[in-house]
């Protein structure tokens, strides 16, 4: 097996980023517990203007896992987190992995299938759910090994007296009140939980190299996986993360917690990496502009992780509303790519710097990130990480190497990558190859400086007519065509077995032609590669972070 390319990127990384990482030598645990004797009095959480302190939260972490204790929870045993973004949500993981227990994390928003399938599949005993979800894991619970549901009324941490009333209009304040609040009989209350603690200091603690988290992929390209990621992978990952902004001050930043913590990218970079370097992290059960703005207005963030929609809407409204967002020095795009336009105009908002990194779930999940600083390339994800390693293979045969340039499949080593899919040993092995290296799926070209463009994945790949079509570059030559607002192009089958390439689109206005948006297409792609069909849409199903997801677009092309 092949040992990875030569580390021709590290002359692009910005001043004062090593080119490697001390490998860790303390668990997740260690790491919060070292923050919470570093900066006790600070604040850790902040949601709707309450805060806990770094001790504050030390001390809840504590007395949940006592909680969880006496519920039976033992280490290696797997705690289900089916919770949105809430004080509740970090305390709950770090008190699970106190007590040498894995943390399972779950969308909220999933339907009952989707999580009776991961729940079969992980066999948790005990869940820590939103009150809201409570009726649905308790439909489920027949079918499942889950034995106690607690309950969490995530309103209980919310100021709903005058400090929400100063943040939201009152009937706006009622609303989202209503929304997240509701009854969960049969269930142990949050407060039951915190009852009884603190956990005894004895208690047997967590290694670095136990598992610490099971992360199910989102199934764009199949069923999920649940993704086996150990201490000392998120706890690399938050390293290299730190490595990464050399200007970063340790109990100085305030981190926005938009992104779901469910999902792998927000969980690496509020739960672990932020409580890492003892910001404030500011909490919002889900993406609302007028929520962002107005806590933006008390305590400005300094440190933003989001998604281009995100950063294009926020930055829009703060420049219509005269919101001041000049705090924010760094912000990480990832999960899809970043036009140039949101770029420009989130750096001409705010005065910072915007980068777009790129990673998996298996991954823990940043691998690869454009440089802060001058030597960043819009349009590439950047560059490997601190001590990451990268080769690009042909992916029908990945002991061979392409040649520098070509387009091939991205491998990845690193001490991010995780170690396999929890009870999916043959899938395992096709991922992992001999000497570490992840299979990732993505098609990426490598220039001669080492930045990784991704081109498309593997798995979403057009065969028609004996040619390979990338999805993305039809989507690209549709977007420019007036009208075409957003564009995804799968293959559909077709009576000879080959694939046929079909476009999606949601257009803006009445008078769109799908034949000449066909023939744009023809004067910018090989004869192969144009949609024989364009079918305008009302949407694009879309995975929460934003991301459209194409398995689900050919599903309903085929059944319509």
């Amino acid at each position: 097996m092949g040992t990875g390319m030569e580390r021709i990127w590290l002359d692009s990384y910005a001043e004062g980023v090593p080119s490697d990482i001390a490998p860790p030598e303390h668990s997740l645990v260690d790491m919060l517990e070292a923050s919470v004797a570093r900066f006790g009095p600070r604040p850790a959480l902040e949601f709707f203007g309450a805060e806990l302190t770094y001790s504050q939260l030390g001390d809840r972490v504590h007395r949940a896992a006592e909680g969880l204790r006496r519920l039976g929870v033992r280490p290696g045993d797997r705690v289900a987190l089916v919770l949105p973004n809430c004080p509740e949500h970090v305390i709950a993981f770090y008190a699970v992995l106190r007590i040498g227990g894995v943390v399972v994390e779950h969308n909220p928003l999933y339907t009952g299938e989707e999580m009776a399938h991961q729940f079969a599949d992980h066999g948790a005993t005990v869940a820590v759910a939103w009150d809201k979800v409570c009726p649905l894991l308790q439909r489920i619970a027949g079918d499942t090994a889950v034995e106690h549901i607690v309950a969490v009324n995530i309103t209980r941490s919310m100021p709903w007296s005058k400090r929400l009333a100063l943040t939201l209009p009152v009937p706006r304040a009622r609303a989202l009140r209503d929304a997240l609040t509701g009854p969960a009989p049969g269930t142990i209350p949050w407060q039951r939980l915190l009852a009884d603690g603190p956990l005894d200091p004895e208690h047997p603690r967590p290694s670095v190299g136990d598992l610490a988290v099971v992360q199910y992929t989102s199934g764009t390209t199949g069923t999920p996986k649940g993704a086996m990621l150990t201490h000392s992978n998120l706890g690399a990952n938050a390293a290299q993360g730190r490595a990464w902004v050399p200007g970063l001050v340790d109990g100085a930043e305030v981190v926005y917690a938009v992104l779901p913590m469910f999902h792998a990218y927000g969980l690496t970079l509020c739960v672990t990496f932020a409580m890492s370097i003892g910001a404030r992290l500011v909490l919002f059960p889900k993406f609302d502009v007028d929520l962002v703005l107005a806590a933006a207005k008390k305590h400005p963030p300094t440190f933003m992780p989001a998604v281009p929609p995100i950063y294009e809407r926020l930055a829009r409204a703060a420049r219509e509303r005269s919101v001041d967002l000049t705090s924010a020095r760094w912000s990480i795009s990832g999960a899809m790519p970043l036009p140039t336009e949101t770029l420009e105009l989130w750096e001409a908002v705010t005065g910072g710097v915007l980068v777009e990194g790129y990673g998996l779930t298996e991954t823990s999940p940043v691998a690869v990130g454009n440089p802060i600083g001058l030597a960043r390339r819009p349009g590439a994800v950047g560059v490997p990480f601190p001590s990451t390693e990268i080769r690009v293979v042909d992916p029908a045969d990945p002991e061979r190497d392409v040649e520098p340039g070509q387009r091939g499949e991205l491998l990845i080593r690193g001490p991010q990558v995780f170690s396999g899919y929890w009870n999916k040993p043959e899938q395992t092995a096709e991922a992992l190859l001999d000497g570490g290296w992840f299979r990732t799926g993505d098609i990426v070209q490598v220039d001669r400086d080492g930045f990784v463009t991704v081109v498309d994945r593997i798995k979403e790949l057009i065969i028609t007519g004996g040619f390979n079509v990338m999805p993305s570059e039809v989507e690209a030559a549709l977007r420019l065509f007036p009208g075409v607002v957003d564009a995804a192009v799968v293959g559909l089958p077709t009576p000879d077995g080959s694939e046929e390439v079909v476009a999606a689109v949601l257009v803006s206005g009445d008078d769109f032609d799908p034949e000449a948006a066909r023939e744009h297409c023809r004067s910018r792609l090989a004869a192969y590669k144009v949609p024989r069909r364009v079918v305008v849409v009302d949407d694009l199903p879309r995975s929460l972070i934003g991301k459209v997801l194409r398995r689900q677009v050919r599903e309903s092309l085929l059944v319509g």
